[in-house]
């Protein structure tokens, strides 16, 4: 990760996170991932899983392909299309559960807490108000507390998990059904509780989740409940929807299909195509709508009107017909948006760095401790929330005068949003007639209703007020980010920046005399800029923002201000989702590389020592390997020996071995009698003769003596067979790093379904004999295949034997050990692929390059070594 540089490196170094490791729990490890001691930096894990978006192109994926016609065809697409539109009515009806709850408890709280402080006001009783509020918010912040332990990942806004699954990683836990009950009634509890998160956030993740479960038709915590529905059974069918859930989220928290399309593009997805656009388009509209039309006829009771796009509604933003010089923006306030990007940039930069040191404060000092202590500081921040709105409403506000126009209530705002409903909303605390308070106008608000009141209150805030309220909101934010409790970062940051720009509009009006200016603009920009600097999003956000507003005159400003916020705060450390992707070690891959790293070929950043398994395997050799290594896939080889026919005598299994690499080895004059043999006339009887000629005739015999030389230097042929026999000290590099020609992949998840089904066959039958699986076969334990450390083998003979080439993928992509990282990168990519081979000139696999191999920290240690061999 960049540094901080400049005058935001008091607040960018990095904090020690390694502590007692082995006081850790599993779940904590695989938060915190592995730490380098020298420069305690977090680096990316190793035991993250990737998703299989390659398909494998075995046997049984073929029996499918063989049975499929167009009629099937489009009824597969069919069915895609209606799972899409199930998931964008879905994920807009979890938006509306939310908002409902979210909004009448807030109700209910001020309500009450509202009445006792205008009673109290005058008996001076403001204490039993404070405690009232004290006991609403910690009360309901406990529950959010409570649910985040039954679900840990369902702390936080749920976007850089989402990210991470988007960009081809497994996170555990992350798209399950509880997880997203947890996350759900959380945040309705979180919002409630005063705390200063936005709901916005973790409706992209619940609109993911929603995505990775429905298509499934069953769920892992209602193991009972189960269809069959035999479509969506691959991670590439999964992934794909997800990204139309999280897009779907995006859509109805913001009104935004579009944005939220590009967002899933944008933020997450590293593999795309076309028709996958259309769809997830189509999602976002069916959010969109879906929670229009309910939120619309459940508010004014006019079904069948769509007056409420999204969750969160910027309103129409409009001079006063009587002010002639009003003008939305104009040529000249350019500069000025330029000028509160960069500092929107570091102000966002600085946020950045202060809740990542928090971060690694609680990874060092909070999860290793008992969880209790989680909901400890949960009710903290609470309580400090809670005092800090309280005392600065009552204490720090001004009595500002009522616009004409503006109705003096204590009443929530309205949904429509007009001048007058706004201003309708203002508080009037301790402040005379047509005069009200400035500060509790906007902290005894919903955080919708305050962002709504900077953005079109026709009067006037204090300079000093919003200045105060920017630091008081700013450190609470920041604080609470991060605590065991869903939470979004998107409201509270456009708050956040809502109050800067409109500090800028009255300071510009009021001290330069800049009559032309529209504060409602300038607190639009204000927020983009902030908002920016945090999360470092531009295409999306820009038209997100240009949605929400429904002017399509901001795109100019929104887009310039997110650009330069973006490039002021890259150049002091990343964005705000992928600092807590850093901060868990997952290895996630950029958009490309840098432009130095294809000094590195394929060869330097593969991994040549490789663990391998045979076209026919014994069963014991299977067990010993799977129980023995992490890795997720295997390659099918078979050993270069010039001395074959010798060993085909002796043992049937390595005869096998070497009938399967003589028949798959495509040669040319093999494919020319192929297809001689398929037409009458062509091609001539002397071509035909020489063909035959080729592939009649034989190498000479290897010499005795050479077979008793290897057997006596304890040469194993087939090392892997004999799983209690472990390499030679005496062997050479060449012996253990021996020539093997490569023939396909196979998963670990493959393996262990052939063991747990039997497919095997004596050493005393053919290979035909072998049970044969079919796709769906394969498919039934999906996601969640088999440990195989869990299961019981001992009906199993270890000496049968397993034919693994019907169930491996045969042709999966594969590079030259000479290839450049850029093109070993964007390969990896842009495909989706868990696993690349490398393979010389002649079929030889070489070594084996995954995500960890081409993460940023991985591959400048690899160039750091290349420097140093130089």
């Amino acid at each position: 990760m960049a540094g901080c540089r400049g005058s935001l490196c008091c607040c960018c170094r990095w904090c020690c996170c390694c502590g007692d490791r082995e006081t850790r729990t599993p779940e904590e490890l695989t938060i915190l991932g592995e730490t380098q001691e020298e420069e305690d930096e977090i680096l990316p894990r190793k035991d993250y899983e990737s998703l299989d978006y390659d398909r494998c192109i075995n046997d049984p994926y073929l029996e499918v392909l063989e049975t499929m016609d167009n009629k099937k065809g489009r009824r597969y697409e069919a069915v895609k299309w209606m799972m899409v539109f199930a998931i964008g009515v879905c994920t807009g009806l979890v938006g509306l559960f939310v908002d409902f709850f979210a909004r009448l408890f807030t109700q209910l709280k001020f309500g009450v807490v509202q009445a006792s402080v205008e009673e109290c006001s005058q008996k001076g009783c403001l204490a039993l108000s404070l405690l009232e509020l004290l006991g609403f918010n910690l009360t309901f912040v406990f529950f959010a507390s409570l649910l985040v332990l039954i679900e840990p990942v369902a702390a936080g806004s749920g976007i850089p998990e989402i990210k991470c699954y988007l960009n081809g990683v497994k996170v555990p836990g992350i798209v399950r059904l509880r997880t997203l009950l947890c996350k759900v009634f959380g945040v309705l509890f979180s919002v409630a509780g005063g705390l200063f998160v936005g709901k916005e956030g973790p409706m992209i993740h619940s609109g993911a989740v929603v995505g990775a479960g429905l298509p499934q038709f069953q769920s892992i915590s209602l193991r009972k409940i189960q269809f069959n529905f035999p479509y969506f059974r691959s991670d590439r069918d999964k992934r794909d929807f997800v990204s139309a859930g999280a897009a779907a989220g995006v859509a109805a928290a913001f009104g935004a299909p579009i944005g939220g399309t590009l967002f899933s593009l944008e933020e997450g997805s590293s593999f795309w195509n076309q028709g996958l656009t259309w769809r997830v388009l189509f999602c976002s509209m069916s959010a969109t709508f879906t929670l229009n039309f309910f939120r619309s006829g459940i508010q004014f009771g006019s079904w069948g009107s769509f007056q409420l796009p999204g969750l969160l509604n910027f309103g129409e933003f409009k001079c006063s017909d009587s002010d002639k010089k009003c003008h939305l923006w104009t040529a000249m306030d350019l500069g000025f948006f330029i000028a509160m990007g960069v500092i929107g940039g570091l102000l966002g930069a600085t946020f950045n760095c202060l809740n990542k040191r928090l971060a690694k404060y609680r990874m060092r000092n909070v999860h290793p401790k008992p969880k209790l202590v989680r909901v400890l500081e949960s009710l903290l921040v609470s309580l400090v929330t809670t005092m800090v709105v309280f005392v600065a409403s009552m204490v720090l506000g001004e009595c500002r005068q009522v616009t004409s126009a503006a109705q003096v209530g204590n009443d929530s705002i309205p949904l429509q949003v007009t001048s007058e409903n706004v201003n309708s909303s203002i508080k009037t605390f301790f402040c005379p007639n047509e005069t009200y308070n400035d500060m509790a106008t906007l902290f005894f608000n919903s955080q919708e209703s305050a962002i709504l009141q900077l953005f079109h209150q026709d009067s006037t805030f204090s300079p000093v007020t919003l200045a105060l309220f920017f630091i008081l909101y700013f450190s609470l934010a920041c604080w609470t980010y991060g605590i065991s409790v869903p939470s979004g970062l998107f409201v509270p940051s456009l708050l956040c920046g809502a109050a800067f720009g409109r500090l800028v509009a009255n300071v510009l009006k009021s001290y330069i005399g800049l009559g032309h200016i529209y504060s409602g603009t300038f607190a639009l920009i204000g927020a983009a800029a902030f908002l920016g600097g945090v999360v470092r999003m531009t295409i999306s956000l820009t038209v997100i923002l240009i949605e929400s507003t429904n002017e399509i005159t901001y795109g100019l400003p929104i887009m310039i201000t997110l650009m330069v916020a973006k490039w002021t705060g890259d150049f002091f450390n990343k964005g705000i989702y992928d600092i807590h992707v850093g901060l868990r070690g997952v290895p996630l891959l950029e958009w490309e590389t840098e432009v130095e790293m294809d000094k590195l070929r394929a060869s330097d950043i593969m991994e040549p020592n490789l663990t391998y398994v045979y076209p026919h395997t014994r069963i014991q050799s299977l067990v010993s390997i799977l129980r023995t290594t992490v890795h997720h896939a295997f390659p099918v080889v078979t050993e270069n020996r010039g001395n074959e026919r010798e060993f085909m005598k002796g043992n049937q299994l390595i005869s096998n071995n070497i009938k399967f690499k003589k028949s798959s080895i495509l040669t040319r004059a093999g494919e020319q009698r192929r297809r001689s043999q398929s037409m009458k006339s062509y091609p001539s009887s002397e071509l035909r003769n020489m063909c035959d000629e080729h592939v009649t005739s034989e190498e000479p015999g290897e010499k005795e003596d050479l077979l008793q030389q290897m057997l006596e230097r304890r040469y194993t042929p087939y090392p892997n067979l004999y799983p209690d026999q472990s390499p030679s000290e005496d062997w050479t590099m060449e012996e253990r790093f021996r020539p093997l020609t490569f023939h396909g992949l196979i998963l670990r998840s493959q393996l262990v379904t052939l063991l747990v089904r039997g497919v095997c066959y004596s050493e005393s039958q053919s290979s035909a004999n072998q049970p044969r699986l079919s796709y769906a076969e394969m498919a039934e334990d999906y996601p969640r295949y088999p440990d195989i450390h869990d299961l019981d083998l001992t009906l199993l003979n270890p000496r049968m034997i397993v034919d693994v080439t019907p169930y491996m993928n045969p042709a999966p992509f594969t590079v030259s050990p000479n290839t450049h990282v850029s093109q070993v990168f964007n390969l990896f990519r842009t495909m989706g692929l868990r696993h690349l081979p490398v393979v010389n000139a002649v079929g030889e696999i070489v070594g084996v390059i995954t995500r960890h191999n081409l993460t940023h920290e991985f591959l400048q240690a690899r160039l750091r070594q290349h420097y140093q061999t130089l």
